[in-house]
């Protein structure tokens, strides 16, 4: 590859390099030690050298130096690789690399060698070659995206030796690369880390010895931080059977974040394509590079944090000061601008948070700048408040994009004001400001086609126009308001909150509401703030008439989806009085039928229904049907699908909390899975299912407000208030008893409605009552013991335990395969495993390097076990050579087309599993018959095709005599007739048939020639070869008669006679008896004529005919029952699969570079 020149000084170069050819105005060179043999004692050293030094002369062996003539200052202009083979040993594929310093040689004498010595002054040389290497570097760089990473230069000469030493496919790109040491028990190995796409690759050489590690992402179960004796801080990868450490990294913080998104990344692209919808940007997967990941790290923190869409794109993060108003000073924090809001979070954890979605802003502009207000912008909101930002760098940029920002926002919804609801300002109970007048959310409400008059008028037959809960107050069923003045303290704190921090979207959220949430909200208020904190306020807002559509698409519609809401809606909820009737359930069903009619993909889960049933309690329908999106889609993803990956996900960073946070109960409890599967329905009905519904709905307020972190923190709170009855448990039943209990006894105290019974409990009534607790205090409890996780921390974990989980299900996936495969095979479970291993891989492999296909036709985790990964023709054709003992030769790919055919039943053009294995299961461990029996099928329709591509084969031609008779030369001289025998046999396997199986169809002439070039092809290199040969000869003659025979039969008593009168031909030799006997050799004209037209499709012989006629020859019968060893070819396959696929795909784009050739 050409490097930028760079002066050298050769004086001080002449004991680590020497010349191996030279000009008047270049040298080539060669590190010493390198090349030719006599040098392996300094080419070690020097080797060594490099390595301990991490020295950029280690680049390449070779090297091209411009000479200036008159002067002792080189510039290396070009390096190379060593060729492997020398007596060196410390290049990797360097037979290219060589070439192309050959090349580079080359090219320099055609291209520059004569027109240097036009130029008089030797500065000018110079300059011209360097400026010319230049030019080149800037267009191979520009072809290989190089200019997208920080340091183009260094990253062309990394990729460069990435491609030379594991010889991947060039769409495997190359996203960063690290110099660090892979331990081998206590020896480190210095190298060089290389992370692409889809692997983590490690290469060393250190004296003389070569290391290689190439680790599949989908194959790593466990990616952590960790230490031992040696190092305080290193990198372990797990996979399956080995663990790997890696450290002394220059910035091991960059590089674990890095492996992690890109661990994370590629196992939800290729194992988890139910639930993950990546991020536009990172959809190619080779467009993938170090500041994507980066930046999609900081992308997911943001929408995490902030809890907003997942199409959200941050485009901004800048520090900055905002002005708060409450502590009447600016607060240091940072702005975080996306595609539709403004957000901000104080550095100091909890104190401020702000997000001001573009729909409620009205302006932002710039004000003066002065000493005391640096750099100031103000941004104007609908409810007419102000946000002052401070201390912005490059503030004309940034408030040019979000001008730019809002301007879109509002031209694709407009908004105005709605001057008639002012009045309702000033009243006591609470009002959002939001856009959303037609919910009674505010000033402003949208401008459509229609009117708002008309669409309420059109809507309000379907839709329920109020919360549940009203309806429920307004019809007395309520206990006696003893209650009430609590709540009406708490309406006042909210009054007075509300005056001072805001009452829109946009409040200023510190800690004081936090503490407001966590004594219960208002039920007045509940519905409106959980609209607020989740932000489904701007949802609804920004999609009218959008739910009113759905319902009217989706009702009257059955499928299995609302067969499965129907049973469900009656056991929502039915202690509750609003769901005992018609009005509640009907709304229900609108609801969870619309948004299965919104997202398909998740389309309805158990525990939906619980929780919209509470929503519908506090909210109006419309409203409730966004909050339900909002949780769904954003507060808790990847919860409702086919797997509950998310919740998963959850209950292992659960486990890991408690491990934390109560060490002593993780250790009495050493399986902490148990207790996370009792706690599995905490995270997804937030404990509706288990609590009483009035506690329970304070539990969501926290939720709302602080997202999963509020569950995670309560679940420590019960677990650790039980702790002492939990580690005094004897197994998990009495665990999850003590739990139950404790949970249906939590009161509230504040609750204004009447307690209603819960269903939930786990004991009987003789036994001792259980004390009551109020929610309250075990909310406080859990702020104050356990409120110490920051988003970053969960989101983290999150990251870390999705690797394990995923993994967990691939795991699962194998083992329910192998246990269904294993009982009708007789291949061992170890190998059977590897084979499972080697088919996965040979799934991936497409998916790393081959042109965008329909993943979920092969990878579906919806489908049943052995049906998930399945693979097409091409795939089973590299499996196919890797692992039959029935490899052909070039024969071998026509027969795998044709095996693939006879497996493909369905006519998908995708097997899986099972099929394949039965198939080899055969191959290896099948007695003789069945072994014939699937060469016989594989030669005949539907695995033998009239477009075969063998169909052209010589073997169509005049090469064999149907005219030989049934009698043989043998050694002694002697004939002997078989046919007696042959019949004998025939009749014999006639009888031992199943009657019960179905008679495979008679093959043709045209058939039988393509199964003996099979048989043929078969033989080729086996030790007893020529015996084989002699033998199927003699085989294939026999059968020729019998095919003859009976078309004769069929013909008419004139053709009949003819062939009684035929004279018998003498007997042939061996030579001549070889179904491929050249046709030249002298035979007579009848031996060498064509098989007539019209009598070919009457020729015919069967499965028991070849079966019989094998038998005949021992030889065979020894070829087909020998014993055959797969493990040898399960080791080769592992090794060689890599490079089967590289070297098919480079086949494939030979034809595409003579094309794009000039």
């Amino acid at each position: 590859m050409w490097l930028k020149p760079e002066e050298v000084l050769l004086k001080n170069a002449l004991k680590l390099w020497v010349t191996q050819k030279s000009s008047c105005y270049f040298i080539l060179q060669r590190r010493r030690g390198h090349g030719e043999g006599g040098g392996r004692l300094t080419g070690r050293l020097v080797g060594a050298l490099d390595a301990v030094l991490d020295s950029n002369a280690r680049v390449a062996p070779f090297r091209i130096l411009l000479q200036v003539p008159g002067s002792q200052v080189y510039s290396p202009i070009a390096c190379g690789e060593l060729l492997s083979g020398s007596d060196v040993y410390w290049a990797v594929a360097t037979g290219a690399t060589l070439e192309e310093i050959n090349q580079h040689w080359d090219w320099l004498e055609q291209n520059l060698l004569h027109t240097l010595s036009v130029f008089d002054n030797k500065d000018d040389i110079a300059s011209f070659v360097k400026g010319k290497v230049k030019a080149l570097i800037a267009e191979e760089t520009s072809s290989r995206l190089a200019e997208q990473e920080e340091e183009p230069e260094k990253f062309r000469e990394a990729l460069v030796k990435f491609e030379a030493r594991f010889n991947f496919p060039e769409a495997e790109k190359l996203v960063t690369y690290y110099s660090c040491c892979c331990w081998k028990g206590r020896v480190p190995r210095q190298g060089w880390l290389y992370l692409s796409i889809n692997h983590l690759c490690f290469y060393s050489f250190f004296l003389g010895k070569e290391l290689k590690l190439v680790v599949p992402w989908v194959d790593i179960q466990k990616l952590e931080r960790t230490s031992n004796v040696f190092l305080t801080d290193t990198i372990r990868i797990t996979t399956q059977n080995k663990e790997r450490d890696f450290s002394m990294f220059l910035n091991l913080d960059e590089v674990f974040k890095i492996m992690e998104q890109l661990a994370d990344v590629t196992l939800r692209r290729l194992l988890d394509n139910e639930g993950f919808d990546l991020d536009p940007g990172l959809q190619e997967p080779s467009q993938i590079t170090k500041r994507d990941l980066e930046a999609r790290a900081q992308n997911e923190f943001f929408r995490a944090f902030f809890r907003l869409p997942r199409r959200e794109k941050l485009h901004a993060v800048l520090d900055c000061s905002l002005w708060t108003p409450f502590s009447r000073c600016h607060t240091a924090g940072r702005m975080f601008a996306s595609d539709s809001y403004i957000c901000f979070a104080s550095k100091e954890a909890g104190c401020c948070k702000v997000i001001l979605p573009f729909r409620e802003v009205v302006s932002i502009e710039k004000m003066e700048d002065t000493s005391l207000l640096p750099n100031p912008i103000i941004v104007s909101i609908r409810s007419k408040m102000a946000f002052q930002f401070i201390e912005l760098t490059d503030r004309d940029s940034l408030v040019e994009s979000l001008l730019a920002r809002l301007k879109q926002v509002h031209a694709d919804h407009p908004v105005h004001y709605d001057t008639t609801r002012d009045e309702d300002l000033t009243s006591s109970v609470f009002h959002s400001t939001s856009m959303c007048g037609d919910h009674r959310f505010g000033r402003i409400e949208m401008v459509s086609s229609q009117n708002s008059e008309e669409r309420e008028k059109e809507m309000s037959p379907q839709l329920h126009p109020e919360a549940l809960v009203a309806g429920f107050r307004r019809s007395g069923s309520q206990s006696p308001d003893s209650r009430l003045p609590r709540e009406q303290i708490k309406m006042r704190l909210w009054d007075d909150h509300f005056v001072e921090y805001g009452r829109t979207v946009c409040m200023f959220r510190t800690e004081k509401i936090r503490k407001l949430v966590a004594m219960g909200i208002p039920e007045s208020l509940r519905g409106k703030l959980w609209l607020l904190f989740s932000d489904a306020v701007t949802d609804l807002a920004s999609h009218p008439g959008y739910y009113g559509n759905l319902v009217e698409e989706s009702m009257g519609k059955c499928c299995l989806v609302t067969e499965e809401i129907e049973r469900d809606l009656h056991r929502s909820l039915p202690e509750h009085p609003a769901f005992q009737n018609e009005t509640g359930i009907a709304a229900l069903r609108r609801v969870l039928t619309a948004y299965a009619h919104r997202n398909p993909r998740i389309g309805y889960c158990q525990s939906m229904n619980i929780l919209t049933s509470l929503l519908l309690l506090y909210t109006e329908e419309e409203e409730a049907f966004w909050l339900l999106v909002a949780v769904c889609e954003r507060m808790l993803p990847d919860y409702f699908n086919h797997r509950v990956i998310g919740a998963q996900v959850d209950q292992s960073v659960f486990e890991e909390l408690i491990k934390e946070q109560l060490p002593e109960l993780a250790e009495h409890m050493q399986d902490l899975s148990a207790l996370a599967s009792i706690s599995l329905s905490w995270f997804l009905t937030l404990f509706l299912s288990i609590m009483p519904l009035e506690s329970a709905v304070n539990v969501v307020d926290c939720f709302f407000y602080d997202g999963i972190k509020a569950i995670f923190q309560l679940g420590l709170a019960v677990l650790e208030a039980n702790a002492e009855d939990l580690c005094s448990s004897k197994d998990d039943s009495q665990a999850l008893m003590v739990l139950s209990r404790f949970l249906d006894h939590i009161k509230n105290e504040d609750s204004p409605g009447p307690p209603l019974g819960s269903h939930h409990a786990f004991f009987s009534d003789d036994q001792e009552p259980c004390p009551m607790t109020d929610i309250a205090d075990l909310i406080r409890d859990s702020y104050e013991k356990f409120g110490d996780q920051s988003v970053a921390q969960i989101e983290h974990m999150r990251c870390k335990h999705r690797i394990r989980v995923l993994q967990g299900h691939e795991d699962t996936t194998k083992q329910n395969v192998l246990r269904v495969v294993i009982p009708e095979v007789s291949v061992l479970p170890e190998d059977l495993e590897e084979l499972y291993d080697l088919f996965k891989r040979e799934h991936m492999m497409s998916c790393y390097w081959e042109q965008p296909r329909p993943v979920a036709l092969r990878h579906d985790p919806s489908r049943p076990y052995a049906e998930q990964y399945r693979i097409d023709a091409r795939q089973f054709a590299r499996l196919f050579q890797l692992v039959s003992p029935w490899t052909c030769g070039a024969h071998t790919e026509i027969l795998a087309e044709r095996t693939f055919r006879l497996l493909d039943e369905n006519m998908d053009h995708l097997i899986e599993f099972k099929a394949f294995v039965s198939c080899l299961d055969v191959m290896y461990n099948g007695e003789m018959n069945e072994k014939i029996k699937l060469l016989y099928r594989l030669h005949i329709p539907p695995a033998l095709t009239e477009n075969d591509r063998d169909s052209q084969s010589p073997l169509k031609n005049p090469l064999l005599s149907t005219s030989r008779p049934l009698v043989f030369g043998k050694s002694s001289g002697d004939a002997v007739d078989y046919q007696k025998q042959l019949k004998q046999m025939i009749k014999d396997l006639a009888k031992e048939k199943d009657k019960t199986e179905k008679e495979l169809p008679k093959m043709s002439q045209r058939e039988f020639i393509q199964f003996c070039k099979t048989l043929y092809s078969m033989f080729h290199e086996d030790p007893e070869e020529n015996d084989l040969y002699q033998a199927i000869a003699t085989v294939t003659t026999l059968l020729l008669q019998i095919g003859e025979v009976g078309q004769r039969g069929s013909s008419s008593g004139s053709c009949s006679q003819e062939a009684g009168e035929e004279p018998q031909a003498p007997v042939p030799s061996p030579e001549q008896d070889s179904v491929f006997a050249d046709t030249h050799n002298g035979k007579s004209p009848r031996e060498s004529q064509a098989f007539p037209e019209a009598a070919q499709g009457d020729w015919t012989v069967s499965l028991e005919h070849i079966l019989a006629s094998l038998l005949t020859e021992q030889s065979l019968v020894n070829f087909f029952e020998k014993p055959l060893d797969i493990k040898s070819k399960l080791e080769n396959a592992k090794i060689n699969q890599y490079s089967l696929k590289t070297c098919e795909m480079n086949r494939q784009s030979q034809p595409e570079l003579k094309l794009s050739s000039p």
